[in-house]
C-alpha cells in the first residue's frame, strides 16, 4: 500500500489500469511545446487535473491545464510571442492560447482560507507540486503528468481510478467547507463515470449538504444536468436523494409515496428514477422526466376501493418545475421545450392522423418527437399494463413521417386561405379574420373541412350566422 503523501511515479507514456489493458497519456503536440519550452526555461511543468484524469481512462479531454513552477509573470515571459490572457492572475493563471485551444497556465500554489465557501481569499505561491496537488478536490483530479517524468500520484488516484471511486483528497469535511460545490461535482463524477463515492466522501457530503445553499444558481444547474446525463443518474439520485433536495425541496414529497394503482409498480421517486434512467442522456428530457410527476403528491386523491388517483398533475408538475427552472436560472428556451413536455407528458398519442395533426398544431414536430420519447420511458417505468400502450407509441413514428411527408396542414400557415382571402369573402377587417382562420384550422385538424381554398371559404360561409359574413 501506498503510504500518505507519497509521491509515485509512473515512468514513460503508458499506464497499467487492469490485467492487459494499457493506456496512453497521448499530450497535443501545441500543449506539449507549453510543456518542452517552460523545461527550457529552467521551470518545471506538468499536465494536471482532469486531463490525466481523462486520458487515464481512454477518454479524450475537454480541456488541457498546466501547473508549472514558473510565476505569472515569468510564466508570460516564456511566452511573450503568443497571446497571453492575464485571465486570474490573483491565483497564478495565465491562459496562452495554442491555435484555438486555450491552456490554463497555473503557478503552483497552496490555497489560503476560503471565507466565501466557494473561493480561496488568497493564494501563495509555492515550489512544490505535492502542495499544489495537496489542495484539490479528488484524488482522481490530484494527478500530474509529463512525458520526461511520466506520472506524479501523491494520493493515490491512480487506484481510485482502478477500483472507480471518488475520494476527497485529504479532510472530506475541510474540501467541502471550502468548496460546497464539491458536493455536487462528487456526485456528478459518480454519474458521468459511474464510479462511487469512497464512504468518509459520500458521509461527508450528506452531513454538508447545507452548505450548497452558499453556491450560486448557475453552478447548481451545471452540476445537476450534468449529473442527470450521465449513465448512473438514477443510482446516484437515488443514494444522495437528500443533497438533491437540498436545493429542490419540492421533490422531497415523492420520497417513498405509494401509489396505489395497479398502473404503477414502483413509488413515485423510483417512478421518476426509472424514467430518467429509461430516456435518452439529452438535458431537456432527463429534466422533463425528474419534473414529470413532481406534483403527483400534491394532487393525490382515492377512490372508496383504495385505488390512488392524481387529477391535474401534470399542471402542478408545470407548475413546480417552472418555480424551480427560475430558481435555478435555466434559458428560456431550455424552460419552455421542459416545461411543454411536463405539461403534455400525460396527452394520449396513437398513430391515428387526426390525433396526430392536433398534437403537431399544439407541441410542434420537435416537441411532439421529444414527447414521444417521454411517454415511451414513462410507459416503460409503469406496469405491464402499460405495455399495450407501448405497442400503440412504437407505431406512432411511422405516422408521424406520413402526416409530414404528405404535408397535412396543423398549422395557420398551411391553410390554403388568408386573411386577404377571407376578406375578399365578406368577413369584416380586424379581430374577426383571426376568428374565422382559427376556426378554418380546427376543423381542417380535426378532419372536417378539406385544405382547399374552396372546400375552406364554402366552410367558412356556413358560418354566416356568426354575423362574420355579410351575404
Amino acid at each position: 500500500m501506498q503510504e500518505s503523501g507519497e509521491i509515485r511515479f509512473y515512468l514513460f507514456d503508458t499506464i497499467q489500469l487492469k490485467a492487459g489493458e494499457r493506456m496512453n497519456i497521448q499530450i497535443p503536440g501545441d500543449v506539449g511545446d507549453l510543456l518542452n519550452r517552460l523545461d527550457a526555461n529552467g521551470f518545471e511543468a506538468y499536465a494536471v487535473g482532469g486531463c490525466v484524469r481523462d486520458s487515464l481512462l481512454g477518454l479524450s479531454p475537454h480541456d488541457w491545464d498546466i501547473a508549472t513552477s514558473a510565476l505569472p509573470e515569468e510564466t508570460e515571459r516564456v511566452f511573450a510571442d503568443r497571446r497571453v490572457l492575464e485571465t486570474g492572475l490573483k491565483h497564478g493563471t495565465v491562459t496562452v492560447l495554442c491555435g484555438k485551444i486555450p491552456v490554463e497556465v497555473t503557478t503552483f500554489r497552496v490555497d489560503g482560507a476560503y471565507s466565501d465557501g466557494r473561493h480561496p481569499d488568497g493564494v501563495r505561491f509555492t515550489e512544490s507540486l505535492k502542495e499544489d496537488l495537496s489542495r484539490r478536490d479528488f484524488t482522481v483530479n490530484a494527478m500530474a503528468y509529463r512525458p520526461e517524468t511520466g506520472l506524479v500520484d501523491c494520493f493515490g488516484g491512480l487506484n481510485d481510478l482502478e477500483s472507480r471511486t471518488i475520494r476527497c483528497v485529504g479532510n472530506p469535511d475541510l474540501r467541502y467547507r471550502e468548496d460546497g460545490l464539491r458536493i455536487l461535482r462528487a456526485m456528478r463524477f459518480a454519474s458521468v463515470l459511474s464510479f462511487s463515492l469512497e464512504r468518509e466522501t459520500a458521509e461527508s457530503a450528506v452531513r454538508n449538504k447545507a452548505l450548497i445553499d452558499r453556491i450560486a444558481a448557475e453552478r447548481i444547474r451545471e452540476e445537476f444536468v450534468r449529473l442527470l446525463c450521465g449513465p448512473s443518474a438514477a443510482d446516484i439520485l437515488r443514494k444522495y436523494r437528500d443533497i438533491i433536495a437540498q436545493f429542490i425541496p419540492e421533490i422531497k414529497p415523492s420520497f417513498g409515496f405509494d401509489q396505489h394503482n395497479p398502473h404503477h409498480s414502483y413509488d413515485v421517486w423510483e417512478h421518476i428514477l426509472s424514467c430518467v434512467d429509461a430516456v435518452e442522456a439529452e438535458p431537456v428530457l432527463r429534466l422533463t422526466m425528474f419534473f414529470h410527476d413532481i406534483g403527483k403528491p400534491y394532487c393525490f386523491s382515492q377512490s372508496p376501493d383504495g385505488t390512488g388517483h392524481f387529477y391535474g398533475h401534470p399542471a402542478k408538475s408545470a407548475e413546480l418545475t417552472e418555480q424551480i427552472l427560475t430558481r435555478l436560472r435555466f434559458d428560456k428556451k431550455t424552460a419552455g421545450m421542459v416545461l411543454a413536455l411536463v405539461r403534455s407528458h400525460d396527452l394520449p398519442l396513437s398513430p391515428e392522423e387526426r390525433c396526430l395533426r392536433k398534437r403537431l398544431n399544439r407541441l410542434g414536430e420537435k416537441n411532439l418527437r421529444l414527447l414521444l420519447q417521454v411517454e415511451e420511458a414513462d410507459a416503460k417505468s409503469k406496469s405491464l399494463l402499460s405495455n399495450e400502450y407501448l405497442e400503440t407509441l412504437r407505431q406512432v413514428p411511422g405516422a408521424l413521417d406520413r402526416v409530414l411527408e404528405e404535408g397535412q396542414c396543423f398549422r395557420l400557415s398551411s391553410l390554403a386561405v388568408n386573411g386577404n382571402d377571407l376578406i375578399d369573402a365578406g368577413i369584416p377587417k380586424g379581430d374577426s379574420v383571426g376568428k374565422a382562420l382559427a376556426i378554418l384550422l380546427d376543423a381542417v385538424v380535426d378532419g372536417k373541412c378539406g385544405n382547399t381554398k374552396q372546400e375552406l371559404l364554402e366552410y367558412i360561409r356556413k358560418k354566416g350566422g356568426t354575423g362574420w359574413t355579410s351575404s
